[in-house]
């Protein structure tokens, strides 16, 4: 049975950005087939983890801290630049359905690269159409299709499919990775996901 690496993640999460940059070489490293998941974090932690908006609201001061020291470790280990965005959190469901577009034309990975980049490293609001519109006429896909689709009624389910997917398999934030029916969260967990595909 071929290997298979499940990847569910938003945009909107610096430490999704992380493991992004390391899923693709760690799914060849395996020969794994690498099966892209876009969701929405935002209806995971409405349905599932409503804490993660009282520890904003209440942040423990060293915590919050240590947070921003770790974050910006893992950045410079992985050598990109995760900045502090003006707009946080974003609305990423027009980012996110757009991935969808983009996957049909084999430019997912590129694409949500863009995403990630213009969000984190250049503090762009990718809410924003203007955006967007850069962004899909960097990667190359289609203006007009790429907005009618996101607008769409069957890109809208598709994003609400795998957010809801990803609940009913216990997942509470991204990214989320499974392998083998094992789940594995967070960046720092993409070193067990590894190990589980070697086994």
């Amino acid at each position: 049975m071929a290997k298979k690496l499940e990847f569910f993640y938003d945009c909107s999460s610096p430490w999704t950005y992380l493991a992004f940059t390391k899923i693709e070489e760690v799914a060849r490293r395996h020969n794994a087939e690498l099966v892209w998941k876009p969701i929405l974090v935002g209806g995971l932690f409405n349905t599932v983890n409503p804490s993660v908006y009282e520890s904003r609201q209440k942040p423990v001061p060293v915590k919050a801290k240590y947070y921003v020291k770790d974050l910006q470790d893992w950045a410079k280990f992985y050598r990109i630049k995760i900045g502090n965005p003006s707009v946080f959190p974003v609305n990423s469901v027009k980012a996110m359905r757009g991935a969808f577009v983009a996957h049909e034309h084999g430019l997912i990975s590129k694409y949500s690269r863009r995403v990630f980049e213009n969000y984190w490293g250049d503090n762009r609001d990718i809410s924003q159409d203007d955006v967007l519109r850069a962004i899909v006429h960097d990667v190359g896909l289609d203006e007009k299709e790429y907005f009618e689709k996101i607008a769409s009624p069957e890109y809208k389910e598709k994003l609400r499919a795998n957010t809801d997917e990803l609940i009913e398999r216990g997942g509470f934030g991204s990214p989320t990775m499974f392998v083998n029916g094992s789940m594995f969260f967070g960046n720092d967990r993409l070193p067990l996901a590894e190990w589980e595909l070697s086994k």
